[in-house]
């Protein structure tokens, strides 16, 4: 699958953060975008739009980004989730990596990271 035929969800409370990731996937070829303000959210429209690939932040209203990886893991166990987070202290990427999360961006966000990631889970590499 290429990145330009993935449903992405991109999990996060802040509309800003949620278009600056919006901005940089596209630069890529992503086209296909759904949006989640919280966690309970993330988790309906993961139901809903089985993506490809989601992007979450762990600090959200409702349920945490780390409870929507874990929820969203029991829906699906091969889901690919990333946490993009300026505040994740290492227990809280490490309990998100346990319940399921592939792998941590750190905001601000950098470009070659979420390149390196997009080409491991759509490329392969």
């Amino acid at each position: 699958m290429k990145l330009e035929d993935a449903k992405i969800l991109i999990g996060d409370d802040s509309i800003l953060a949620r278009k600056q990731l919006k901005d940089v996937l596209t630069t890529f070829g992503g086209k296909h975008f759904f949006e989640a303000a919280n966690g309970q959210e993330a988790i309906e429209k993961f139901k809903a739009e089985k993506p490809d690939i989601v992007f979450l932040d762990i600090v959200m209203p409702q349920k945490d980004g780390i409870s929507a990886v874990s929820e969203i893991c029991r829906i699906d166990p091969d889901a690919y989730i990333i946490i993009v987070s300026s505040v994740g202290t290492q227990t809280q990427l490490r309990n998100a990596i346990e319940v399921g999360a592939r792998d941590f961006i750190q905001k601000p966000l950098n470009t070659d990271q979420i390149k390196s990631i997009l080409s491991v889970k759509f490329e392969g590499r």
